[in-house]
């Protein structure tokens, strides 16, 4: 996960919501230009990005929901085959 707030706030973010994923801070909104997802304010578009690990992007999907988030995310997991990480 990605945002344009500080790292104070994405930290205070990921404490209250027991975020149990790295949440980057963009304060400076570098990385949201890059992708081309900073709108015309402040705030990034609410895109996931797909990656695999050699670092090619593989799918975005432009259409998240904050409701569905996380079931959308599993699923486009298992359409696109990418393996479970164990620890």
């Amino acid at each position: 996960m990605a945002s344009t707030d500080s790292l104070a706030d994405n930290t205070a973010f990921a404490n209250k919501n027991a975020a149990s994923f790295p949440i980057l801070a963009d304060p400076g909104k570098k990385m949201t230009r890059d992708y081309g997802v900073l709108m015309a304010g402040s705030f990034a578009k609410r895109w996931t990005f797909y990656i695999d690990a050699s670092g090619i992007i593989i799918s975005i999907d432009k259409s998240v929901s904050a409701r569905s988030a996380g079931a959308d995310l599993v699923a486009n997991l298992i359409r696109l085959q990418i393996p479970k990480r164990v620890e």
